[in-house]
C-alpha cells in the first residue's frame, strides 16, 4: 500500500500558526497519518520542541534535496528578465525558503498533502486521496479566474508559441496554499530538462512579470509543462466541492469550531489566512486584537491543549504594535512603488 502523509512548511517565526494547524489535522483530518515539517530556515528550537512532544511528526532533514530545489529556483529567477532588474525592485525574500515546499516531491510519503503553515484543516482528506488515483495533482483554489494581468502564467506569451490555448492554461492555473500529489513526479532528470527550457530556450518568460516573485509562479509553470492529469476542486462539475478558502475574503459557518462555506454549507478543506503576518498572530496569541478574520477559530485550535493559556479577551493593541505594524505596511507599499 503506498504510503500518504502530510507536509508543512515551519521556523519558529511561525510557531503559533504551525501549532494551530497541527491541532486542527488532529482533530478534523486524523490524528494518525503522518506529518514531514519541512524548515523554511534554520530556526528550529521551538518546532524540535513541538516534534517531540507529538508521536506522528517529523522534520524533514535531507537537506541536500532542499540546497538542489533552492537552486533551480534561485537560477530560473535570475533568468527572468525581471530578475534582471534592479536589485531594489526585489522583495525582501527573493532569496528566501518559499519554494522548499517543493521537496516533497523527493520525500517519504508516496502520496501527500501540503498544507500552508498558515491554514487550519477543516474536514478529512479522503476526497484528495481518491482523486490522486486519477491525477498527479490536485488543487482547491480559484486561481483559474484571475484577470490576465495577475494570473501566474504570462497566457498571451504562452499562446503565441502554439502550445496551448487560454482555455488550456487556465483550468491548470492553481495556487500553491494547498495541494496534493505523488513523490518522483518530478526527477533531477526531469528538472533538469525544466532548467534547459526555462532558461537556455527562454520558457521563463512564460512566468508572469507582475508583483512579486511567488513560488507557485514556478510551480505553475511546472504542472503546466511536465503535462500530467491535474483535479482543481473548484471546477469540479460536482457543486458540492466548489468551495472557498480565505479568511479575508470567503463567509464561513462555525459549527462546533469547524467552518464551513456560507453558501450551502458546504465542507471546506481548510481556511487559509492569507495576507495576514506572523507577527498579526503573535500579538492574537498574546490576547491583542489585530483584527484577524475568524480569529476565535484560530484561538481555538492554537490552544486546544492548553486552554488555560488562552487569551480571555483581545485588548487593543499597543501603541508600540500599532506604530510597528502601520510601519512595515508602510515599507511594503514604499518596496512595490520602487519596482
Amino acid at each position: 500500500m503506498d504510503s500518504f502523509g502530510i507536509y508543512t512548511l515551519a521556523n519558529d517565526g511561525v510557531y503559533d500558526q504551525l501549532v494551530a494547524l497541527l491541532n486542527s489535522i488532529e482533530m478534523n483530518v486524523s490524528a494518525d497519518i503522518p506529518i514531514c515539517i519541512i524548515p523554511y530556515d534554520e530556526r528550529l528550537d521551538l518546532v524540535r520542541q513541538e516534534i517531540n512532544a507529538r508521536k506522528n511528526v517529523i522534520l524533514f532533514d535531507n537537506w541536500d534535496v532542499i540546497q538542489r530545489w533552492e537552486e533551480f529556483a534561485h537560477q530560473v529567477w535570475a533568468a527572468h528578465s525581471r530578475g534582471k532588474e534592479t536589485k531594489l525592485s526585489r522583495p525582501s525574500w527573493y532569496k528566501s525558503h518559499l519554494q522548499r515546499k517543493f521537496v516533497a516531491f523527493e520525500g517519504i510519503f508516496d502520496k501527500f498533502v501540503f498544507y500552508d503553515g498558515d491554514s487550519l484543516a477543516m474536514k478529512p482528506l479522503n476526497n484528495v486521496i481518491d482523486k490522486l488515483e486519477t491525477s498527479d495533482f490536485i488543487f482547491d483554489d480559484w486561481e483559474h479566474l484571475k484577470d490576465k494581468r495577475v494570473a501566474a502564467l504570462n497566457i498571451s506569451v504562452i499562446e503565441k508559441t502554439g502550445l496551448y490555448t487560454e482555455a488550456d492554461i487556465r483550468s491548470k492555473l492553481h495556487c500553491s496554499s494547498f495541494f496534493g500529489s505523488k513523490r518522483g513526479i518530478f526527477t533531477v532528470q526531469e528538472i533538469e530538462i525544466m532548467k534547459e527550457r526555462l532558461i537556455t530556450h527562454r520558457e521563463v518568460e512564460w512566468i508572469n512579470r507582475h508583483g512579486w516573485w511567488d513560488d507557485a509562479f514556478l510551480f505553475n509553470y511546472m504542472t503546466l509543462r511536465c503535462d500530467r492529469p491535474l483535479f482543481n476542486f473548484t471546477l469540479s462539475p460536482n457543486g458540492e466541492d466548489r468551495t472557498g478558502n480565505c479568511a479575508n475574503a470567503d463567509p464561513f459557518v462555525n459549527i462546533n469550531n469547524v467552518l464551513y462555506n456560507q453558501d450551502g454549507l458546504k465542507p471546506i478543506h481548510r481556511i487559509h489566512y492569507m495576507s495576514y503576518s506572523a507577527r498579526d498572530f503573535a500579538h492574537l496569541c498574546q490576547g491583542q486584537d489585530v483584527n484577524i478574520r475568524y480569529a476565535s477559530e484560530f484561538l481555538h485550535y492554537r490552544f486546544l491543549k492548553q486552554p488555560e493559556q488562552r487569551p480571555k479577551q483581545l485588548k487593543p493593541l499597543s501603541i508600540i504594535a500599532k506604530t510597528n505594524k502601520f510601519f512595515h505596511k508602510t515599507m511594503n507599499k514604499l518596496q512595490r512603488s520602487i519596482r
